[in-house]
């Protein structure tokens, strides 16, 4: 079924006898047992670019087989390691959730000051709403932090499952094989729908609803704010889900049901911090304590941008 060749480079010398020996591999693309080669033969299997690779190999590939040790179905295997993986990331998602809570208790004045800078450049109510973050000590950039943490685990994760050989043949519910797509139903007749495929996943379609509720109630909870741009995010989170549903259809199901963990935990941890960590009356008075406060000074990059938008004004007069 499969073909291979290679193309090698040999030491030679003209009129010597000389001989190379040479060891062929045929077995599985483990790569605990790759690597005990000591040859980089673990190399072949793509877990991603350098910095996730690194991820993979300390941290999910070794707790992967710690709990495949204890000889329990890799279903509850993906489980474990899906709430590991989110308990050790709470401390980020609560503060990516703290930070986004701020935002939205200052909406209702950040809405006036864009409505009393309508008439204003862009440039001119940027350099007031910096303003309005600086004097209530609100930094509208803490939440990206978190987010781009979190980002070499997830996609770890999303390089893992279709690469991890354990997974194949292995059955969980109503998958047959976790490292292939996972099919209630196959279309008739050879239709196939572009893009989709033959088929449909359970575990992607319930991936799909997960994400559609979790984008609800990430939405209800945070502010994104209004305008145009505002309402172009709210679409894009919208047609998220949709467009996951399409691209996971033909994915590992074990990939699908590892998603759909992580979001129905991360549902629940949003929900938590709402109701017992964070209260937005406390941050709200906190943040009218800030505004009374004497206001920091300006940052390089806030000087920078104020004398670029005086220096544009300069040539708009021009």
């Amino acid at each position: 079924t499969k073909s291979m060749s290679a193309n090698l480079l040999l030491p030679f010398q003209n009129g010597a006898a000389s001989s190379e020996n040479m060891q062929f591999y045929f077995g599985p693309n483990h790569y605990q047992q790759l690597s005990e080669y000591n040859i980089q033969l673990e190399e072949m299997i793509n877990l991603g670019w350098p910095v996730i690779r690194q991820v993979s190999q300390w941290v999910i590939i070794p707790i992967f087989n710690w709990l495949d040790d204890f000889n329990i179905s890799y279903g509850i295997i993906i489980l474990i390691l899906t709430l590991v993986i989110k308990l050790a990331l709470f401390p980020i998602t609560y503060k990516n959730y703290k930070s986004s809570a701020k935002m939205k208790v200052l909406k209702p004045e950040i809405e006036e000051l864009n409505k009393k800078h309508e008439k204003d450049d862009a440039m001119k109510k940027q350099q007031a709403t910096m303003a309005l973050y600086r004097k209530a000590g609100v930094n509208p950039m803490a939440g990206c932090l978190p987010m781009l943490l979190q980002m070499p685990i997830l996609y770890a994760m999303f390089r893992f499952f279709p690469a991890s050989i354990e997974l194949r043949q292995e059955s969980f519910l109503w998958a047959t094989d976790l490292s292939s797509y996972d099919s209630i139903y196959d279309f008739p007749g050879g239709f196939e729908i572009p893009f989709y495929g033959d088929h449909i996943s359970l575990f992607t379609v319930l991936m799909a609803v997960s994400m559609y509720f979790y984008t609800k109630s990430n939405s209800s909870m945070t502010s994104m704010g209004s305008g145009p741009q505002a309402a172009q995010m709210k679409i894009m989170t919208n047609f998220m889900p949709f467009m996951m549903l399409v691209f996971f259809n033909n994915y590992s199901a074990g990939l699908s049901y590892y998603y759909f963990l992580a979001n129905c935990i991360t549902i629940f941890q949003q929900f938590a911090i709402k109701q017992w960590f964070i209260d937005e009356d406390v941050i709200h008075a906190q943040i009218q304590e800030n505004k009374k406060k004497p206001a920091k000074k300006k940052s390089s990059f806030q000087k920078r941008l104020e004398e670029m938008s005086k220096q544009q004004r300069a040539k708009s007069r021009k």
